[in-house]
């Protein structure tokens, strides 16, 4: 694969990248990955493995020590500061730990996402509206940010992340403070946007989001990719779900 461009259907791709942090932390070594336009991957691995800075590299947010990342067309390590909106606008962020406005409401919390890229009122008020009520928070549409729970928190960085259907979603870890069934809502969000095309990626421990799923997934360890691998159902592919049945999570 050329270093120049990448092909028309690989939205994400990584080429011998590293990332040390000072003054020797080795927080992704040569790691090499490409992902195509609406696929779904998992990243999987311990606390510490890489899943994060994997995502953040990916989403601008760092730049590689070494090697190369093209994100949409855009070559990360190139790209001048300037222009870091325009390769935003392709991207959700569901953040690990929330990255809310405290003392701003739930629908502002959303809202500024679409804001920032001139949306009409009414198709941000409709919007808004629509992702509370896929994830069961209606009824937090006008409280602050600070006054919730860390699962309502949660939902509300996932809304918040897909709230102008980007063509990349970045997740991370974003059932961790989830019960089984607030789980469920979630997972089939991300469902409805891989119908839509968009390419997903989460970074989890829940194994149950990918054990009898025929989607990718690519286990870290130590900075590394240990053995990318998918499991299958014994199945046509018709009756294949894209998420499978979910397990009990920690309650919100």
């Amino acid at each position: 694969m050329s270093q120049e461009t990448a092909p028309p259907d690989v939205i994400i791709d990584l080429i011998k990248v590293s990332k040390v942090y000072p003054p020797d932390v080795h927080a992704i070594s040569d790691i090499s990955l490409t992902v195509n336009r609406g696929e779904i991957v998992f990243l999987t691995g311990m606390s510490g493995a890489g899943k994060t800075t994997l995502l953040r590299l990916i989403s601008r947010m760092e730049k590689p020590t070494k090697g190369m990342v093209d994100v949409a067309g855009f070559d990360i390590a190139k790209l001048p500061q300037r222009n870091i909106h325009l390769l935003r606008r392709k991207i959700g962020m569901a953040y690990q730990d929330f990255k809310l406005l405290p003392n701003r409401t739930v629908a502002d919390n959303i809202a500024i996402a679409m804001e920032v890229v001139y949306r009409p009122k009414s198709f941000i008020e409709k919007r808004t509206r629509e992702l509370l009520d896929q994830l069961d928070l209606v009824r937090k549409y006008a409280t602050r940010a600070e006054e919730l729970s860390r699962g309502e928190q949660q939902r509300v960085s996932i809304a918040r992340a897909v709230a102008n259907s980007p063509e990349i979603v970045l997740a991370d870890e974003p059932t961790g403070n989830l019960d089984a069934e607030t789980t469920d809502r979630v997972v089939n969000l991300f469902h409805q946007l891989h119908r839509q095309g968009t390419t997903i990626l989460i970074a989890t421990h829940d194994k149950s989001l990918y054990q009898q799923t025929n989607h990718r997934v690519i286990e870290l360890r130590f900075g590394r990719i240990r053995a990318p691998h998918a499991e299958s159902f014994e199945q046509n592919d018709e009756e294949k779900p894209t998420f499978p049945a979910l397990a009990s999570a920690p309650e919100a």
